[in-house]
């Protein structure tokens, strides 16, 4: 039987005046992970937030801190995000010079890795790293910006990447980020993935509509 699909709500589309109680919010209604967008304005064109700001979110839930790590080169960053509370690290391919080292570097540190695939990055980029890694995050959007509308192109993706997955009879999560909402989140369901970020669609109405939010985006 398949497990439930994780929601891993996006604070980026949170209220960063009190991004404390939202967190909390999110984490009573419902959510599985909190996803972290860092973003450096360099590898992607927004610039969001640092370890310290993960480290003084750290107290306010105990689930898992879904840390992407939208920065370049990634390298000199991975121990701050680790100290600072981060469970799992997912880097990009595209963001230091030896992709593997970096993934070797997280799990010393303890921590789950993720690799992140770009929407023109291709499937074969996984090739040498699946047996290492803990999760792929597919961005059915250009990373930068929440709100944007979902690249149907990435559902084959999705797809081609489950298949390699069940192949290699791994438990390795397959996150889709970008364009999710209760339209979309059952397509992305249905090619192969098992977690999902939605920013806009979670946090949509406030507090108060937190929990049904998560139950569209679950199908239920």
């Amino acid at each position: 039987m398949a497990s439930p699909v994780r929601i891993a709500p996006s604070i980026l589309s949170a209220d960063f005046a009190k991004l404390g109680e939202e967190v909390r919010a999110i984490d009573t209604a419902g959510a599985d992970w909190i996803h972290i967008d860092v973003m450096d304005g360099h590898f992607v064109p927004n610039l969001t937030i640092g370890p310290g700001v993960v480290k003084a979110l750290r107290p306010h839930t105990d689930k898992p801190f879904d840390v992407h790590l939208m920065i370049s080169p990634v390298d000199s960053f991975l121990d701050d995000f680790a100290a600072a509370g981060a469970d799992t690290i997912t880097v990009h391919p595209e963001a230091g010079a030896h992709v593997h080292r970096t993934i070797q570097h997280i799990k010393s540190l303890g921590k789950r890795a993720g690799i992140s695939l770009n929407p023109a990055t291709p499937v074969e980029t996984l090739d040498y790293l699946l047996e290492e890694i803990d999760l792929v995050l597919v961005m059915s959007v250009n990373p930068g910006f929440g709100g944007q509308s979902f690249i149907e192109s990435q559902l084959r993706k999705i797809e081609a990447i489950r298949a390699r997955i069940d192949a290699l009879g791994k438990p390795i999560d397959l996150e889709v980020d970008g364009g999710v909402d209760a339209e979309t989140a059952p397509r992305a369901i249905a090619a192969g993935a098992d977690a999902l970020v939605a920013g806009t669609a979670t946090f949509r109405g406030g507090p108060d509509f937190y929990a049904a939010n998560i139950r569209a985006l679950r199908g239920e």
